[in-house]
């Protein structure tokens, strides 16, 4: 899968918009966020990579750290000026997965978040990904088990679509809802209840995880 979704926090605009322009570069999609602030409003929507400045004002990067990491398994890069040392064993104990000291070349960072990348998400999601014994085909929209195909309707295959494409992280409704159904839709969040129970009807042998005040996800085993 090409098109990954990065988040990047920092607060220096110039540094900011070049690393922007050399991740885009990758093909990536990039948000940037210039406080703490911003970025946990997007802690919920779907993203593979957080780029992490540990300086920022108010909510600083180690509490950003904290929050991703208690509800998902999403790989984080932290950046800083600051103690080298400290902030590297502080940020990997929080549960980083790689770390920058600056100043740094933008194509260090650019290879580090290719070598997260292909480390959390080394099955190209572009062609197939095996899940509970299920078959998911990307490309074709089409999930198997075993030679037997599974009949989805366009919502259910969306929603196990999106859900398998963000294995083991926490999706809202109000995320699922947004991707799935769009902006113009302005009907209740019990519509991604229904598919959901009607995906877990069809396909029983799923780990599909309600997670109770926040949403769902699926597991893989």
């Amino acid at each position: 899968m090409s098109q990954y979704c990065i988040n990047l926090v920092e607060d220096e605009v110039n540094l900011a918009n070049i690393l922007k322009t050399y991740l885009e570069k990758e093909g990536w999609e990039v948000n940037v966020f210039s406080s703490g602030e911003d970025a946990i409003q997007q802690l919920d929507a779907p993203c593979h990579l957080w780029i992490l400045d540990i300086m920022l004002p108010g909510i600083d990067g180690y509490e950003i750290l904290k929050k991703i990491k208690s509800t998902s398994n999403i790989p984080v890069i932290f950046i800083s000026a600051r103690d080298q040392d400290l902030d590297r064993i502080v940020g990997l104990e929080l549960g980083g997965d790689d770390y920058l000291a600056k100043p740094f070349l933008p194509r260090e960072l650019v290879i580090r978040s290719r070598k997260l990348l292909k480390l959390f998400y080394e099955q190209d999601l572009s062609k197939t990904l095996e899940v509970c014994g299920y078959v998911i085909d990307f490309i074709n929209r089409k999930i198997t088990e075993g030679t037997e195909r599974i009949e989805l309707t366009t919502k259910e295959m969306d929603v196990v679509l999106l859900l398998s494409e963000h294995l083991n992280e926490i999706l809202k409704r109000e995320t699922i809802l947004h991707h799935v159904w769009g902006d113009d839709y302005f009907g209740s969040t019990r519509a991604v209840d229904d598919v959901i129970r009607r995906i877990r009807k069809k396909m029983p042998r799923l780990n599909l995880e309600t997670v109770y005040g926040f949403g769902y996800r699926i597991i893989r085993s």
